[in-house]
């Protein structure tokens, strides 16, 4: 670019912002008309990274890298989707196509979730495959667990649509489950201005998982803090016993439907739209130009940041086509369960969250840095039973040929970080910090999830996902579990241990297990 080009004093700024094209471009024509093209594209990914943002991070003006952190008060939902696996599979013998149904089918279960979601006062915090995470905030009236409730309600009732989904393969069934606890949450901005993520720590967050998991099908359940705030009004069935209660009488409560429509009544709240103000150029001269898109710069930066490198490439190169393509690749899926640092939010005296959250945000940042050096992507950091779990994807959105080997690389490298953190001391309590990994290869489904005009997510969904959940759930303190699919590809350069057979959740057959336990020292003779 010419040194009096109007765009040097950004033009590092926008090296990862700019399709390859537009910035070659932009580097050999700074003219006002090509400034005025970044200024559209700018304007169009300001949108897209507002749609993949959830409004803790959309409707905040912060600078990346500021590690923040703050105690809310609310009810969270988590939902789970069955019967996902089916569709996936009656889809995927037909290639490109049968990508392209699948997302058809998606894109319309979640923009009907999300419709009632926003509808009901909730806030979508996160997707993590076909499950989702709400929160509904703490408000003026203390009514943020009716609101839930109802939302819950208003979305099994929504499930009825998708109940007889036809197939090539056959009718498919989706069903739902809705689990809903009121607390409170630790919310910390944690990593590098590069890599930034959004988490939620605390016993409530667990608590509202676990009310998930414990719910059924076509249902919404309870905690006993929620119940007991909403007991008046609706009727409930007893569910299954709270077993890590105090008190040895608690259980869920599953919410009775059968209220009419005209009592179960018209939404609560009136939803603020997600679609942001459009950004025109009024003034063409150069400097108004490039005030525009610097103001543009600045309030992408923060949103860009909370993304993996590889999906921001993705939807900087689309934004033109304003959609990704979904396929059924075959990816390498790595899931650590974090345990330690978590569940210390709890203990934390006042003051020293900031502390916690420094902790939690190195290694995060350590872990994201061994993820990228091995071509994989770090997608986030989400909700377990216990501690947070860590989702790592190897093969997309870029493949590579040896995509096992790289991740095999990565769960070794991780392991020694998770080893080697010195714990704070919160609360005068110094937590355990131990992982345990799973790792695990096979076709999933790949596409942007949800609302095509609102709120969604680039995401991978399937069965290896899910089993790579089961293979980590099966691992020891600081063990690397890992498939036979996986053994293969690896053995070669990995020491890896027969675990045997064993019977994981939603297969007909045992699975061969194995510990990944180091890499094979090299033969010098």
């Amino acid at each position: 670019m010419l040194p009096e080009s109007p765009l040097a004093a950004i033009e590092s700024r926008l090296r990862y912002l700019l399709p390859a094209e537009m910035y070659a471009s932009m580097w050999t024509n700074p003219s006002v008309e090509m400034m005025i093209e970044v200024h559209k594209h700018l304007r169009t990914l300001q949108r897209i990274l507002h749609d993949y943002s959830p409004r803790q991070i959309s409707s905040q003006a912060m600078k990346p890298g500021n590690i923040k952190t703050e105690w809310q008060y609310g009810t969270m939902m988590f939902t789970d989707l069955a019967g996902f696996t089916k569709l996936m599979e009656a889809n995927s013998t037909k290639g490109r196509e049968g990508a392209a149904d699948l997302l058809k089918q998606l894109t319309k279960y979640f923009s009907a979730m999300i419709a009632v979601i926003s509808k009901s006062g909730g806030d979508l915090v996160e997707f993590t495959g076909d499950a989702l995470l709400i929160v509904f905030p703490k408000r003026d009236r203390n009514d943020d667990t009716l609101h839930a409730v109802r939302a819950g309600l208003r979305m099994q009732r929504a499930m009825k649509e998708f109940a007889q989904i036809e197939t090539s393969a056959g009718i498919v069934t989706l069903k739902m489950r809705i689990g809903i606890h009121t607390g409170r949450f630790l919310t910390a901005d944690i990593g590098t201005p590069r890599r930034m993520e959004h988490v939620l720590l605390g016993k409530d967050v667990q608590k509202a998982k676990l009310a998930e998991s414990k719910g059924r099908n076509e249902r919404v359940n309870l905690t006993p803090t929620s119940y007991e705030r909403v007991i008046d009004q609706f009727r409930f069935e007893q569910g299954e016993k709270v077993e890590d209660s105090k008190d040895q009488d608690q259980y869920y409560m599953l919410v009775e439907d059968d209220l009419a429509d005209e009592v179960l009544g018209e939404y609560e709240i009136t939803p603020v739209s997600r679609r942001m103000a459009s950004s025109t150029l009024i003034d063409r001269d150069k400097q108004s130009v490039l005030k525009e898109i610097t103001d543009l710069t600045n309030s992408i930066e923060p949103m860009a940041s909370f993304l993996p490198f590889p999906v921001l490439s993705l939807l900087v190169e689309s934004a033109a086509q304003r959609k990704i393509d979904p396929d059924f690749p075959k990816p390498t899926i790595m899931f650590i369960n974090f345990v330690g640092l978590p569940e210390a939010a709890d203990r934390a005296l006042p003051g020293e969250e900031t502390k916690l959250s420094t902790s939690f945000s190195k290694a995060f940042s350590l872990i994201n840095a061994v993820v990228e050096s091995r071509g994989g992507m770090l997608k986030k950091v989400t909700y377990h039973l216990s501690g947070s779990d860590i989702v790592i994807y190897f093969g997309v959105p870029t493949a590579h040929t040896n995509d096992e080997m790289r991740a095999a690389s990565a769960a070794v490298a991780i392991r020694d970080i998770i080893m080697n953190i010195k714990p704070p001391t919160i609360g005068n309590f110094q937590p355990e910090i131990y992982c345990l990994i799973g790792i695990h290869s096979g076709p999933a489904f790949v596409g942007e999830i949800g609302d095509p005009r609102g709120r969604r997510e680039y995401n991978v969904l399937g069965d290896t996902v899910n089993t790579t959940a089961r293979l980590m759930n099966r691992a020891q303190k600081n063990q690397i579990v890992i498939s036979e699919s996986v053994q293969k590809a690896i053995e070669l350069k990995y020491e890896c241990i027969s675990l045997g057979e064993a019977s994981l959740k939603g297969k007909s057959a045992p699975m061969a297990l194995y510990e990944l336990v180091q890499k094979k020292p090299k033969n010098n003779g």
